[in-house]
């Protein structure tokens, strides 16, 4: 068994479309592309350099077969920003219940991180959330999440409705 994390989860929500800020967009080379059917293999690579810093766990507990049900369901739109060529962060949302979107997973690679790559790949999932029939846009962050998660959210037009507290285990 792994090491257990309590947290607190946030959970947030947007039930029209902001006004987004402006944010500088990546220096250099720069492309957002969606991953269409994204293989297993890549998706996992993708969620545990993302995610392994900040206890990122429930996908790891997946099958490849369920978690490939997920990822290549074509209501769920993966992005990755690569930055000179290299992968740099992505974001994933799931449209499939709609007219609730829900921004499950956006994150930097570890040197990416204080880059503010955030708020520009943060403002690139919202606005494309908003580009569907969406009324409301939700996601949730906690506090094993990097600290300036829940501001920047905030910072972007999300709004807390609830939180709870919640324990995460590690994966050996």
């Amino acid at each position: 068994m792994g090491k257990k994390h309590k947290t607190t989860v946030t959970h947030l929500e947007m039930t029209a479309p902001p006004r987004l800020p402006l944010v500088p967009h990546p220096p250099g080379k720069y492309a957002l592309m969606r991953a269409e059917n994204p293989p297993v293999h890549f998706y996992r690579y993708l969620y545990d350099a993302v995610g392994r810093d900040y206890v990122w766990v429930n996908r790891k507990r997946l099958s490849d077969a369920a978690l490939a049900q997920i990822i290549q369901h074509p209501e769920v739109e993966i992005y990755v920003l690569y930055v000179n060529g290299v992968p740099a962060g992505y974001f994933e949302l799931d449209f499939r219940a709609l007219p609730r979107a829900e921004l499950s997973f956006l994150g930097l690679m570890p040197e990416q991180i204080g880059s503010g790559l955030g708020s520009f790949l943060l403002r690139e999932a919202i606005s494309m959330a908003w580009s569907r029939e969406t009324k409301r846009l939700i996601v949730q962050t906690c506090t094993l999440d990097h600290p300036r998660a829940l501001p920047l959210y905030q910072r972007m037009g999300f709004t807390p409705y609830a939180q709870e507290e919640a324990v995460l285990e590690e994966i050996d």
